[in-house]
């Protein structure tokens, strides 16, 4: 015999832990029963989740199939309130984005293209806004907080010296010891000092302290920054009238330009030392033919254009650092991301600005 209506009357709470146990009771009810319709009384029901709403939308589904209307009464106001948000046609709706889409390679290159094309965008604004800041703060110099570019003066210089000196030490013996390997061949010990100075303060010596400067300083620029953004520090500078940029970016970018072309000769010094080091030891050369030797090859115009590279790379490295910092929107892996970010693109733009300047500095030397 058919049944009119099925009238199954909830009590108690429907949630996620107990979901497989109501949903089994149920259709136990339902199963070997025929019903034109079938009811489910909310009133004694205390807690509902979003997770037992989707059961009951499913059983309205499945009897919709059977040709059964169901209805839902006497539903409080949060339980109207969750079954508002989840509804079949919420659940048949097909995804925005199919998941593990395939995307071809011809797409791919060009959504990377638009997005470097943004990025770049967005880094020379930055530069404008921090060129114009830097402008003011050399208008008006008593809006520089002196106490913050000593700050970053002993962040990015003093407390990087043992680090870079041990590299520059490090370089300066890996140079010495293998070009000896090969001068040796042919009797020219003698031009292992030139090539290790010329090597360090040339080149070797700005690379490896803005590469070492980018991971130390660069990174903690950006997750300073950063942090500031996610917790609003940086909304609250601009609604008191203070410019972000002028107020953190200028002292970093200041202090960064300060210390790396001292932390260049810094550099510089051990990694002739380095060399030193084995031409004393292995190539039987004394401390004063060393010296001599390693100051016919250096060249005014050579320690000139370091320090003027360093210069340069320590303005990208702040600059990047800070642009980064600024990017970051929500959340601590936001930090982490343009924080690596920062790291990347920063090393990226001293490779590029070193090839520059050593084909600018070939065509200047040949004038």
């Amino acid at each position: 015999m058919q049944e009119p209506n099925l009238i199954i009357a909830l009590a108690g709470e429907f949630k996620l832990k107990n979901l497989t146990a109501f949903t089994g009771r149920i259709r136990r009810e339902m199963a070997g029963r025929t019903f034109q319709s079938l009811t489910f009384d909310f009133s004694g029901v205390t807690y509902l989740d979003s997770a037992a709403a989707l059961s009951f939308v499913h059983i309205e589904q499945d009897c919709a199939l059977r040709s059964i209307s169901c209805h839902l009464i006497n539903l409080n106001d949060e339980a109207k309130g969750i079954f508002s948000v989840i509804h079949a046609e919420a659940l048949t709706r097909a995804p925005f984005k199919e998941e593990n889409a395939y995307e071809g390679f011809v797409r791919q290159v060009g959504q990377a293209s638009v997005s470097l094309a943004r990025d770049f965008v967005s880094f020379v604004t930055f530069i404008g806004d921090l060129l114009v800041a830097l402008f003011y703060t050399l208008r008006h110099p008593g809006t520089l907080r002196g106490k913050d570019v000593l700050f970053y003066v002993q962040r990015a210089g003093v407390d990087g010296l043992p680090i870079v000196g041990l590299i520059g030490l490090l370089m300066g013996l890996i140079m010495a010891f293998m070009s000896f390997l090969q001068f040796r061949q042919f009797g020219a010990n003698i031009y292992v000092p030139a090539l290790v100075s010329f090597a360090m303060i040339k080149e070797l010596g700005p690379l490896m302290t803005a590469i070492l400067v980018a991971g130390r300083s660069g990174s903690a620029f950006a997750a300073e920054i950063g942090t500031m953004v996610v917790n609003e520090e940086v909304d609250a500078l601009t609604t008191m009238g203070f410019d972000p940029i002028r107020f953190l970016a200028v002292p970093k970018v200041l202090a960064t330009i300060i210390v790396v072309p001292i932390l260049t000769v810094y550099a510089d010094l051990f990694g002739v030392l380095g060399g030193m080091i084995i031409g004393v030891t292995s190539l039987d050369l004394t401390v004063k033919t060393y010296i001599t030797q390693s100051i016919r090859t250096i060249q005014v115009f050579d320690v000139v254009t370091s320090l003027i590279k360093a210069a340069v790379f320590a303005a990208l490295i702040a600059a990047i650092g800070c642009q980064r910092g600024f990017q970051v929107r929500s959340g601590a892996q936001d930090v982490g991301k343009f924080t690596t970010s920062a790291v990347v693109a920063a090393i990226f733009l001293i490779v590029v600005a070193d090839s520059i300047f050593a084909i600018m500095l070939y065509y200047v030397k040949r004038l």
